[in-house]
């Protein structure tokens, strides 16, 4: 279908859906005839989609007429439709028809599910049930391009993150069969949604490559009921489930009933990805999901290292509740200082310091971004995490989360100049800092400091509109937990905001030094406003 219409190998296509199997079917296409997928979270804004295929010029662009979230409809094809006002690159539109697209329909009003423009939109269903030739696969290179995935970066921007087809590939086959001690009877269910890294490498292409019976879920984990994902695993009798820290906490914020009405009985093996996770955290899984019988894998790694980089590996290696452990076999990380010099045991800087297979090779049209981002840190060159860490005396790595302007909200990384770009979007607002806060369930929560223009009024109202504003130019996922009004933000001399500072107004801490700031009394006014405000 895609050749039909004149995608060849290079053109990049973009992917907005839902967790559906069709959208696996795309990437799977795609890969097949040589063309770059780039796909772009369901939950993402139309401008956050429209940024995303001009930045990689799109031929194409797959979507659905909708898909379904807590029993709502969410209508993705009117939101591709306004993302494509500013999208001169696309030439053709896939439509999937969501569940035959009767509820779909109905929710949004008669022939409002997806308004089809004659001449660019298309059915997926009717192109599929066309006479199609079987589709040779594209001879490729190891280094040609697989695709494209967009994550956060620390000037707002985000980075188009290349990977190519053999190392990639080679990465994520080999971590998924080892990591979760893959074999023929499995039940492989990753909670992770495709928009992101860890559903390429762990719902897609790793398990897929190594033959794995892989379940979807389409949905949230508490609708209908807070024992949805029980539910699931009992019926569909799930081996390995790998799920975020932030769903863990969820769970056991909701109680042991939930998961103790089903049968978990078929599990044997559980993992988390996305931040570190807590040992509480860690217990609470092993114990009332993993019924202390189930290995857990502890695993960190990054969009750009493409597949699992430090984790325990199940039978081998003795865990420890909130360590990742140990680098996976050929995998070389250090903690370092802020110079550069190796540090033995204690805190510091993670750096991986030989290449890996699955590695990413680029930013998409950004060679310079690429080496100043990753591999400027330090002299030698070699790759910068952006996360902090410790070795303990056992040599085991703890994670302890970013160490530059990105936040972890929720296992999704969020730049900070990214929410303050959507905040100064909006004409009342002067200037905005955002940082990120503590927050028992997400991890981190989004705290955000506001000055606005001269003449308006801050109110509880404008608080909420502004974050309705940063939903519609971000998606929900990026929506402030807090709106922090301030008549002025503490600056440097230099006129740099200091971030740290109101890191520590927003926790509720001590003030860390404020002897490089213009006017101290800045911070003072918004401590005694603001301390440990909810």
């Amino acid at each position: 279908v895609l050749r039909g219409l004149g995608i060849r190998k290079g053109d990049r296509v973009a992917l907005y859906m839902p967790l559906i199997p069709e959208l696996a079917i795309a990437m799977l296409a795609c890969a097949r005839i040589g063309a770059v997928h780039s796909v772009v979270f369901g939950g993402f804004s139309s401008e956050a989609l429209r940024d995303r295929i001009n930045d990689s010029q799109c031929a194409a662009l797959v979507t659905a007429d909708g898909g379904y979230r807590r029993g709502q409809v969410v209508p993705l094809k009117q939101m591709a439709d306004v993302a494509l006002e500013g999208t001169p690159s696309i030439r053709h539109v896939i439509v999937v028809k969501r569940g035959g697209g009767a509820a779909i329909d109905a929710s949004m009003g008669a022939g409002a599910g997806a308004s089809m423009l004659e001449g660019r939109d298309r059915w997926y269903h009717e192109l599929m049930a066309g006479d199609v030739a079987d589709a040779a696969p594209e001879p490729m290179g190891a280094e040609d391009m697989l695709y494209i995935l967009y994550t956060s970066g620390t000037t707002g921007k985000p980075k188009g993150i290349v990977h190519t087809t053999g190392g990639y590939l080679t990465g994520v086959t080999t971590t998924t069969k080892w990591v979760f001690d893959l074999r023929e009877d499995d039940v492989y269910w990753c909670t992770a949604d495709i928009g992101w890294v860890t559903g390429h490498s762990y719902v897609v292409y790793g398990p897929l490559a190594n033959a794995a019976t892989v379940l979807m879920y389409e949905g949230a984990p508490d609708w209908p009921g807070k024992d949805r994902f029980w539910s699931l695993i009992e019926k569909y009798k799930v081996t390995i489930f790998y799920t975020a820290p932030t769903a863990i906490r969820a769970f056991m914020r909701w109680g042991t009933e939930w998961p103790k009405k089903r049968d978990l009985s078929s599990l044997r093996l559980l993992g988390s990805v996305g931040e570190p996770i807590n040992p509480e955290a860690w217990m609470w899984y092993h114990e009332h999901i993993g019924r202390e019988a189930c290995p857990i894998v502890d695993t960190w790694w990054q969009t750009e290292t493409g597949a699992i980089m430090i984790s325990p590996l199940p039978g081998i290696t003795d865990t420890v509740p909130g360590s990742a452990t140990t680098p996976f076999p050929g995998i070389v990380a250090e903690i370092r200082d802020s110079e550069g010099r190796h540090v033995e045991k204690g805190g510091g800087l993670l750096a991986l310091t030989r290449p890996w297979p699955s590695m990413l090779r680029g930013i998409y049209g950004d060679p310079d971004r690429f080496v100043k981002q990753y591999f400027s840190r330090w002299s030698d060159g070699v790759y910068f995490t952006g996360d902090g860490a410790r070795v303990d005396d056992d040599g085991f790595f703890w994670l302890l989360g970013r160490v530059d302007d990105v936040l972890n909200v929720a296992g999704h990384r969020l730049g900070t100049m990214e929410v303050e770009s959507a905040l100064v979007d909006d004409p009342r607002v002067a200037e905005a800092a955002v940082v990120g806060r503590h927050h028992d369930i997400k991890g981190q929560a989004i705290a955000a400091f506001v000055t606005v223009k001269e003449g308006t009024e801050m109110t509880p109202e404008l608080a909420d509109e502004l974050k309705a504003h940063v939903v519609a130019k971000i998606g929900a996922i990026a929506r402030p937990d807090q709106i922090l009004f301030a008549a002025d933000l503490p600056k440097t001399r230099s006129g740099k905001i200091m971030r740290r500072l109101l890191r520590d107004i927003a926790e509720g801490k001590a003030l860390g030094d404020t002897t490089t700031l213009a006017d101290p009394n800045v911070v003072a006014r918004l401590k005694a406003e603001y301390e440990g405000t909810e």
